[in-house]
């Protein structure tokens, strides 16, 4: 959101940004200061179901007023309960609505209530943006004639492509939860370690599951040679401190992470789960897919590749293919197609 925001105010098309959070923190991403950034201060805890539903009609009534007071010529939504506060926050006000989904749905659960709204409301947006034909397919046939496939923008990368240094590294980044399936990771490369020494696993990020993957680490007494060195703000420089790109997630939407790696110059290997690394990787040409959850899969392919230079300068050398595939110009070329399918004869405020 912060790079479309970004883009097309560079375009003087006027910006509105509102989020739900206070403005305290500043954003973690940079906005252009033509960006109107407008915190609404929607964020608040909930006890219990009853104080839940008057929150977000609260939270809806707000967003309404905030909206209308804007006045734009069309309204981009994104995330699954937001896009549905939105929809709800806009019925009668005449703005065209496009939601953009982030999730995968069927997999990504958001909870039953959230759901059954999801299937009445999604089908009231003027256009429905997806990031993978696979989630576009996911959903009902009502939802997917609203659906608009549009990956999400790849940035080229400062300086050189290739790794620069210290390639025996296998380097992960991801928030430390359950869907990225660190743990996996980690088993995988404790498969590996003992015949490959001088290999390093580092996974960047941050999250809950920190601890746990930490004991993990120690009970395979790799507590050396597997790094959590938490986040970064500058993945490029990590990803090309490495060797190899490591993917192990349950299930993905658009993984940012792996086209950053691809578009450095790593090869990478990734469980196929859905629905984004399929629609990324070609695997044998600038990447290697394994069956998700097949932890012994996934441990020969690090080997073939720790064990295979050339197999990895190949991939490596057709991995920033993916800049001309999903580079920013083209994909938001693909954003402004839909815009203008909603609101023909206005594009410039938003």
């Amino acid at each position: 959101m912060s790079l479309m925001a970004n883009y097309w105010a560079e375009k003087a098309w006027e910006i509105t940004l509102l989020t739900f959070d206070d403005g305290q923190q500043p954003p973690h991403y940079a906005l252009d200061p033509r960006v109107h950034h407008q915190p609404l201060a929607l964020e608040w805890p909930s006890r219990n179901t009853y104080q839940a539903f008057v929150n977000n009609l609260t939270r809806t009534r707000r967003l309404r007023a905030s909206l209308r007071a804007s006045r734009p010529d069309t309204i981009l939504s994104f995330l699954d309960k937001t896009n549905l506060q939105v929809l709800l926050a806009t019925r009668g006000l005449g703005f065209p609505v496009v939601i953009s989904e982030r999730t995968v749905p069927g997999v990504y659960k958001i909870g039953r209530a959230w759901e059954t709204l999801r299937g009445i409301l999604y089908p009231l947006a003027d256009a429905i943006v997806v990031q993978t034909r696979a989630v576009r397919d996911a959903f009902s046939p009502r939802i997917q004639a609203r659906c608009r496939v549009v990956p999400n923008p790849v940035l080229a990368p400062p300086g050189p492509l290739a790794p620069s240094s210290d390639e025996r590294r296998i380097v992960a980044v991801g928030r430390l939860d359950e869907c990225k399936q660190f743990n996996l990771l980690i088993r995988a490369f404790a498969r590996i370690a003992r015949s490959h020494q001088d290999w390093f696993l580092e996974i960047w990020g941050e999250g809950p599951e920190r601890a746990k993957l930490e004991a993990l680490r120690n009970e395979f007494g790799l507590s050396s040679r597997v790094r959590l060195p938490g986040a970064t703000q500058d993945v490029y420089r990590e990803l090309r401190r490495g060797g190899i790109f490591a993917l192990t997630s349950r299930f993905e939407g658009f993984p940012n992470a792996l086209c950053e790696d691809m578009a450095v110059g790593l090869p990478v290997v990734s469980f196929d789960c859905p629905h984004g690394p399929r629609e990324i990787i070609r695997d044998g040409v600038d990447g290697v897919l394994v069956l998700p959850g097949d932890l012994a899969a996934f441990s020969e392919k690090l080997v073939d590749l720790i064990d295979n230079p050339e197999r990895r300068r190949s991939l490596a050398c057709r991995a920033p293919d993916v800049l001309q595939r999903f580079g920013l110009e083209r994909v938001m070329q693909e954003w402004e197609h839909v815009l203008s399918e909603v609101v023909p004869a206005k594009t410039g405020k938003g």
